[in-house]
């Protein structure tokens, strides 16, 4: 066995009855539009916090430092104000918050309502920052956003595991990635028009068609149905077989049913699964619900996401180059999330994340060597054409290692290993992390740059080398792997395996 672990499904699981069907295809889809809410704002908020008008009427400092030359000894400081990044940090602290809100929602009422409740609350943000005539509003509206991302990242991709068949659910499951990266490259295509208004205005446009994503999630979540792990929860076995049925587009589903029911009922008898995710048998869903998100944020991809036409602003490319060049990250970024689509449930969850790894690492070394070379240490110099198109080309394989490695599956991972009874609680754990490191990240980047120079790419290499490390030891593979039968995953591994009880083992069928 290879020192991660694999398994491959030979349980009564891996034979459920039914295939994939119109009807969960279609649901999954619309359920995924809510990764167009986190992508919009993500590519959003780094383009908006480049244009001349909004530094003007916000944070005429900023604006100031970036065209006097005067006043500023370093290139890689000029855009370095804790209230500038607190403008696009402060969303995801709002979501650590509502992610525990949301966990208990989720929980009690369904996994549908939370998204209506995040497509309602990022609403109402996108109406406060398209009309702020000062910080507080603009604040304020951030953290509305904030609350509607927390909703949403909790929610859907619980929502996705548990809808799609075994078979196909990392494919599925990144539907919520891909929809991600859309809303991305969505924004900076938008940041790239608005850009160009006359009138000082074009930012208003930028944050407030952020309205169009919540209206899609929102008007969504009123037509889609429950998923039947959530529908059972709340004690409604008929109609959940229904479901069921539905979903699988067969009338035979009584074995995945029973598995369902089976975990429901151990689910019931855990009334506080923020204590028992603490227990031992749980130990290896609270490491990698916690280690996941964190790498993942270590990655350093938001120092891409977030700031990258500031970013390629301070390294000397025009206005319009800096916003075309995070335009050509986010096409990237969405072709390869579809590669990840196509091949995560063929190749599995490991192979990805440790080619993906292997590739970030070697791409930041070289741009981290690169922008050393040209700038140095006190930020004077420029790049020729050529050296900017490599610098270009080597984010932009970063980026697409990103897309079908880590981007995606730090989401789908944690999402389908923990069974029902901590499912709520281990998708709030993971929310929660990605979101503080993701602030942490949001608000520190800019100072980050200013104090580590060119260093600040070697700074996130490291991290990537460690957690591709971890992955190699001790993430198993999950692929075609029933959600409700994860547990023998955990149980065949060289490591978790002494934690999991024989009778954490569900889905043993006597007759196999």
């Amino acid at each position: 066995m290879a020192v991660g672990g694999n398994f491959a499904s030979q349980g009564r699981g891996g034979n459920y009855e039914g295939g994939v069907t119109p009807f969960v295809v279609v649901t999954c889809v619309v359920a995924a539009m809510g990764g167009l809410l986190f992508g919009y704002d993500l590519g959003i908020s780094g383009g908006v916090t480049s244009m001349d008008d909004f530094l003007l009427k916000f944070f005429p400092s900023v604006y100031h430092k970036t065209k006097d030359g005067s006043l500023h000894e370093n290139q890689y400081c000029k855009y370095a104000n804790e209230l500038l990044t607190l403008f696009t940090s402060s969303l995801y602290l709002a979501a650590l918050v509502a992610s525990f809100a949301a966990s208990m929602i989720t929980r009690v009422y369904g996994r549908k309502i939370s998204m209506l409740l995040g497509g309602l609350a990022f609403l109402i943000g996108a109406i406060l920052n398209g009309v702020a005539m000062n910080i507080a509003v603009l604040i304020i509206g951030r953290l509305m956003l904030g609350v509607g991302v927390g909703f949403a990242n909790q929610s859907v991709p619980v929502y996705l595991s548990e809808m799609a068949p075994a078979k196909i659910r990392g494919a599925l499951n990144i539907g919520f990635q891909l929809a991600i990266t859309i809303g991305i490259l969505v924004a900076n295509f938008v940041n790239y028009g608005t850009a160009k208004i006359e009138g000082g205005w074009g930012w208003r446009v930028s944050l407030a068609l952020a309205g169009v994503p919540a209206i899609l999630m929102t008007v969504g979540s009123f037509f889609l149905p429950d998923t039947p792990n959530s529908i059972i929860e709340r004690g409604h076995h008929e109609e959940a077989k229904k479901m069921l049925q539905k979903i699988r587009g067969n009338d035979n589903v009584d074995h995945e049913f029973q598995d369902l029911v089976q975990a429901s009922e151990a689910a019931k008898k855990v009334d506080h699964p923020w204590r028992n995710i603490l227990e031992q048998r749980y130990r290896p869903q609270l490491v990698i619900c916690f280690l996941v998100p964190f790498f993942q944020q270590l990655t350093g991809i938001n120092v891409i996401m977030f700031y990258a036409p500031v970013l390629f602003k301070t390294l000397g490319f025009g206005d319009d180059a800096s916003l075309m060049s995070s335009a050509i990250t986010g096409v990237v970024n969405v072709v390869a999330t579809v590669v990840s689509i196509v091949s995560v449930d063929r190749f599995g969850r490991r192979g990805l994340f440790l080619e993906g790894g292997i590739q970030m690492i070697i791409c930041q070394i070289a741009v981290g060597a690169l922008i050393g070379v040209n700038f140095g240490v006190i930020g004077e110099g420029s790049f020729s054409k050529v050296e900017a198109d490599l610098l270009l080309t080597l984010i932009c394989l970063y980026v697409a290692a990103f897309a079908w490695s880590w981007g995606p599956l730090g989401w789908l991972v944690p999402s389908e290993i923990c069974p029902l009874e901590i499912r709520s609680a281990g998708q709030a754990i993971n929310v929660s992390v990605n979101m503080f490191f993701t602030f942490i990240i949001g608000q520190g980047f800019l100072s980050m740059l200013c104090a580590m120079k060119f260093g600040l790419f070697f700074f996130f290499g490291s991290f990537v080398v460690i957690m591709t490390i971890f992955i190699f030891f001790f993430l198993p593979e999950t692929k075609n792997v029933p959600i409700e039968e994860m547990n023998r995953v955990w149980k065949a591994h060289w490591f978790w395996g002494k934690y999991i009880p024989d009778e954490a083992v569900v889905g043993e069928d006597p007759e196999r």
